[in-house]
């Protein structure tokens, strides 16, 4: 009976998730651009998750931010004359049955090249 109300509530519950997209200036550099002096290059992406179960474990939300970045600079591969900019942040969460719940933090970028 206790594993049929348990396969029950398996079957009726479901993963939720929401994404939400969160701006943030990484560093402050002043740059005059009235001439086309860079190009756009690509883009970059780095992604950090961290499980929980009944709460405990995984990060704190702050340091999954951080290592995302610091995951899509290791995977932009920049060179001297590149940089990084228009970074922003999605954050997905997957929950199972309430126990378990699983953050993910993806941090996007432009890559572009000064001429």
């Amino acid at each position: 009976m206790v594993v049929a109300m348990l396969l029950a509530v398996a079957m009726f519950s479901s993963c939720t998730g929401y994404s939400s997209l969160n701006y943030k200036t990484l560093n402050e550099t002043h740059v005059v651009l009235d001439k086309a002096n860079f190009e756009v290059i690509g883009q970059a992406e780095g992604s950090w998750s961290a499980e929980y179960v009944l709460g405990f474990g995984g990060y704190k939300k702050e340091t999954l931010k951080e290592n995302a970045i610091q995951q899509m600079y290791k995977n932009a591969n920049l060179k001297s004359s590149q940089a990084i900019i228009n970074v922003n942040y999605s954050t997905s969460v997957r929950t199972v049955l309430g126990f378990y719940t699983e953050y993910t933090v993806t941090a996007y970028g432009t890559i572009i090249e000064f001429k």
